[in-house]
């Protein structure tokens, strides 16, 4: 079994690099993976971006830019883009603070799921660090609506992710996954689930500038009637397991691992965002505690957080 950090925050023994083109800008780009303090968080790093200025931008929903086909985040004009699968291999790995240099504006899609961020976590090892790692407490449902759409929070004993997709295409059709979020669960059913796109939307995508890098390498193409890609598909619902991976992602940039079950129908990075906005816009549906054993808890009130997860940063945006 693998092994958990549940009481104290963890980072990378050492440093790893990888590189690989960018799904939808198609220019190669490169990142390393760097060892963090404790209470850094996961954080990119763009040094000088083309201004002249060195950029760091936090992992975190506030700092979202973009849901339109991947997830972006920014600041001040500066972005990095399809940050989910790389954020997802590090919250299921257990890593809580981690500094990524990245020389381009987005993550590189490697082979579409997040197997090469594993290789990468593992080549690098982690390590535990002297400071308590918090986590974030669902304490009462909630839930939000996008039209036909829907994703709610639930209290839960651990990390678990309920997933269902409903499309037309007869070759994906309808598909659900339940799954209890840990290492072991990530790496045997997520990890290697790939993201996917349809053939008939390829010269639109193409006309607005996405999609460039995007090939039968690193994505299924799903036709009409048929898979495109001569190797098939790696599991029989391998589209319901790559959207739960993205909302693993997604939800990795909450403040603090989650302790709860993230329930999603026909979701995607913008129900997942706006879902995470609405779990912290109210106070009384989370909690900050302390787990010092799997079920040892300790609360820490909202006012004792510091300031970058204060209670009164997570107020609803007005808009």
């Amino acid at each position: 079994m693998a092994k958990r950090y549940w009481g104290s925050q963890t980072t990378l023994r050492n440093r790893a690099s990888l590189s690989g083109i960018g799904v939808h800008s198609g220019q190669r780009v490169a990142i390393t993976l760097h060892p963090a303090e404790a209470d850094s968080g996961i954080y990119f790093f763009r040094p000088n971006p083309g201004d002249g200025r060195d950029r760091e931008i936090p992992a975190d929903f506030r700092y979202v830019s973009a849901t339109d086909l991947c997830t972006t985040v920014g600041d001040d004009g500066i972005s990095v883009a399809t940050v989910e699968h790389l954020l997802a291999a590090l919250r299921a790995l257990d890593v809580d603070n981690v500094m990524v240099e990245i020389d381009g504006s987005e993550i590189p899609v490697m082979d579409g799921s997040a197997d090469a961020f594993i290789d990468a976590v593992d080549q690098a090892g982690v390590t535990r660090l002297s400071a308590p790692r918090r986590y974030v407490r669902v304490e009462k449902p909630l839930r939000v609506e996008l039209g036909s759409s829907y994703a709610e929070f639930r209290p839960h004993d651990g990390m678990r992710l309920e997933v269902d997709i409903d499309f037309t295409n007869p070759i994906i059709g309808t598909q659900s996954l339940a799954l209890d979020i840990n290492p072991e669960n990530f790496r045997k059913h997520l990890s290697r689930a790939r993201t996917f796109g349809f053939l008939s939307d390829v010269e639109q995508l193409w006309a607005r500038g996405l999609c460039l890098g995007a090939s039968l390498d690193n994505a299924i193409v799903v036709g009409d009637d048929r898979i495109v890609n001569p190797e098939g598909l790696r599991f029989p619902d391998e589209f319901v397991r790559h959207k739960a991976l993205d909302a693993l992602g997604d939800l990795a940039l909450a403040p603090a691992p989650i302790l709860g079950c993230y329930r999603s129908f026909r979701g995607g990075h913008r129900l997942n965002v706006v879902a995470l906005k609405a779990l912290f816009a109210d106070e009384s549906a989370w909690s900050l505690v302390e787990v010092t054993a799997r079920r040892d808890t300790r609360e820490t009130a909202h006012p004792d957080l510091s300031p970058a997860l204060s209670a009164a940063a997570f107020a609803p945006e007005v808009s």
